[in-house]
């Protein structure tokens, strides 16, 4: 395992650093055609803010023209009378307008109120530049003087964000699309994806900030086709790797600083998603010997889906697993798993192959047949249910089909009707699960519906004002969060960013 960590460390990328000035000042208002109902207005030019005298309680809103990643610099500046007082300023970053609507202080979600974006500075001896000593992510900055004296009054100037990133701009695949529309989804899809590649693929840059393998199976679908730092992709595996648990499980996250440690959440899917990240890795880069050293590890992981297993081979629904699937509250996560288990299992059918291990391919193909088995019996001739409540849910019909646990008329058939149904059966609540109804859709040949979710979804989106892709979207209930306030959420998240990976993979397919 150590060795899996060295390799890692081996692979540790450099970050690229780039000065970014604001663009502009502005003011909040109400915008009913942008999420949350919180838009912008143009005030005046960036520059005009060296020209405005600060005094107690003044603020301003600063909007850099592009969600950022990195650390805050400037310059403060006295005028008047020598300084009698320190002067107390606040920082507050939101990565859209409607975070800045309200103070922090009446934050009552679920997650530790330290995520939200703040600082506060007190400032003895002025003139000072400030360098913040966190990293954000953010596009709009809110400064305010909160307290200082009356003798003299404070101006700001040389605004800067020193951005970071491991990815390389100029490494990006070009993409020949003619279709303005798919382009402009494409380009916030590899945005997202650039702001989230640090020393790690997170999972979001500005909450959480941790190596997710659920997150990091979709990042690395979008830069096989994009950057193509592919690098980072096998030290992430290689992390994952280093850091089973004492019983060979892959844990869900990783913490790569202060060194890299292993989280504490172990979910089924996710532990799974390590070998269909592995066979993609495989795919993209016939990197043979990497595969075959991770190749126990990953083996491993299925071992441990069947003893989830009981006795009708459908895994069991109680509380001695636990899969993530997606963010609805009131998801049943049997058959979602049990199509998972199927998707992991084709995936290392093929790895088996490739590698020439006929031991391994005789118990992935006697697994294969056992999940197929227990989700026959899941199956009531129309839908897949899950749990003793027999669920039927939009993401238990998703797996099963991307799982072939039908046939390809069977599935597509099943999909039609999914669609036809309506919001009739518990439904999809992150982009997560709805990449996978794309992916499932574009199995099925059905090119018209996947467009049509990669238009009303992501578009959908963008046309809400997104400069980078969301963690969770729901045009019905544009407040939403599992976290209670969705301040909280992340507005620029990992596994949102796939419109491109789709979009450049299935052109023909999406332009025929």
């Amino acid at each position: 395992m150590g060795t899996f960590l060295e390799t890692a460390a081996g692979l540790k990328p450099t970050l690229i650093h780039k000065s970014v000035s604001p663009q502009w000042l502005v003011r909040l208002k109400k915008d009913d055609t942008v999420f949350h109902g919180t838009g912008v207005e143009h005030v005046a030019s960036a520059e005009h803010i060296k020209t405005k005298d600060f005094n107690k309680l003044d603020s301003v809103i600063i909007d850099f023209a592009d969600h950022l990643v990195g650390y805050l610099s400037l310059d403060v500046h006295l005028r008047g009378d020598p300084q009698d007082a320190p002067a107390k300023i606040r920082f507050s970053f939101g990565e859209l307008p409607f975070e800045l609507a309200e103070p922090f202080e009446s934050y009552k979600g679920v997650l530790s109120s330290a995520w939200l974006q703040e600082e506060t500075v007190f400032v003895d001896v002025l003139p000072a530049t400030l360098t913040l000593p966190r990293r954000y992510s953010f596009r709009y900055l809110k400064i305010e003087l909160l307290d200082s004296s009356p003798s003299f009054s404070v101006f700001f100037d040389n605004i800067i964000c020193d951005t970071v990133s491991s990815a390389d701009e100029t490494k990006i695949v070009p993409f020949g699309t003619k279709d303005e529309k798919l382009r402009h989804m494409d380009y916030i899809g590899i945005m997202t994806l650039k702001d989230c590649m640090q020393n790690v693929f997170e999972d979001g840059p500005k909450r959480d900030r941790r190596l997710w393998i659920g997150d990091l199976r979709l990042q690395a679908l979008v830069n096989y086709y994009t950057f193509r730092e592919n690098d980072l992709v096998k030290r992430c595996l290689y992390l994952f790797a280093g850091l089973t648990n004492e019983n060979g499980q892959i844990a869900s996250c990783i913490f790569d600083v202060p060194k890299p440690a292993a989280g504490n959440v172990y979910l089924l899917d996710y532990s799974l998603f390590f070998l269909s990240a592995l066979y993609d890795y495989y795919i993209y880069t016939n990197d043979t010997k990497t595969v075959t050293e991770l190749w126990q590890v990953a083996l491993r992981q299925l071992e441990i889906a069947a003893s989830r297993l009981d006795e009708n081979n459908i895994i069991r629904d109680d509380k001695t697993w636990w899969s993530f699937i997606d963010w609805h509250k009131d998801l049943n996560k049997q058959a979602p798993t049990q199509g998972v288990l199927l998707y992991a299992l084709c995936r290392a059918e093929m790895l088996a192959k490739n590698l020439n291990d006929q031991k391994a391919l005789d118990l992935i193909t006697a697994l294969f047949h056992r999940a197929l088995d227990g989700a026959q019996k899941l199956w009531d001739g129309e839908w897949f249910v899950s749990g003793e409540n027999r669920q039927v849910s939009w993401a238990g019909q998703v797996w099963m089909v991307l799982g072939r646990a039908l046939d390809g008329e069977q599935s597509t058939n099943l999909l039609k009707r999914l669609i036809a149904s309506g919001t009739k059966y518990t439904g999809m609540a992150t982009p997560y699960m709805v990449h996978h109804m794309v992916e499932a859709l574009i199995q099925c040949g059905l090119r018209e519906q996947a467009l049509e979710y990669l238009n009303g979804y992501w578009g959908h989106m963008i046309e809400n004002g997104a400069d980078r892709y969301f963690e969770l979207y729901n045009p019905d209930n544009m407040g939403e969060s599992p976290y209670g306030d969705n301040r909280i959420n992340s507005f620029c998240h990992a596994w949102s960013c796939t419109p491109s990976y789709f979009i450049r993979k299935y052109e023909a397919f999406f332009t025929e």
